[in-house]
């Protein structure tokens, strides 16, 4: 695979993600942003900042601080310090949120399965095991 390829297959990957995230933000009223906040929370426990979702989802700095206070003056995630650390706000989703959060992550898995269709176990196991030393690979080459 050359290098215009792979810039396809994220780009077209991207493309789906949204299209597949794009009903869930219309039944519930959110942006995209607000979902991806709820979905890395939810499906990263332990990373629960916003610096986090800027440094591991390559997000904006703005635009996660908006989605973040869209989401707090909804109701749907709370803002709070943790031992005596006034610097760092840790984010947390609340009860509210359980609705999107599940619809988000049942649209995630209908996705991860029509791309895993017709592959053979064995076949999704290679490709778990590539895509986990492409990561590598790419941490390596980004430190």
């Amino acid at each position: 695979m050359n290098a215009s390829e792979v810039k396809s297959l994220v780009t077209l990957g991207k493309r789906a993600y949204g299209q597949a995230m794009e009903p869930v933000c219309l039944r519930h009223g959110i942006t995209r942003m607000e979902l991806d906040v709820l979905l890395f929370l939810a499906n990263n426990p332990g990373h629960d900042t916003a610096a986090e979702l800027v440094s591991l989802r390559g997000l904006t700095k703005s635009h996660v601080s908006a989605a973040v206070a869209a989401l707090e003056s909804r109701g749907l995630l709370s803002r709070c310090h943790r031992d005596g650390n006034r610097k760092t706000v840790h984010l947390a989703p609340l009860p509210g949120a359980e609705p999107v959060i599940a619809d988000g992550q049942a649209a995630q898995q209908r996705l991860y399965a029509a791309l895993l269709q017709g592959f053979a176990p064995e076949e999704c196991a290679m490709l778990q095991r590539a895509g986990d030393r492409f990561v590598e690979n790419l941490h390596r080459i980004l430190e």
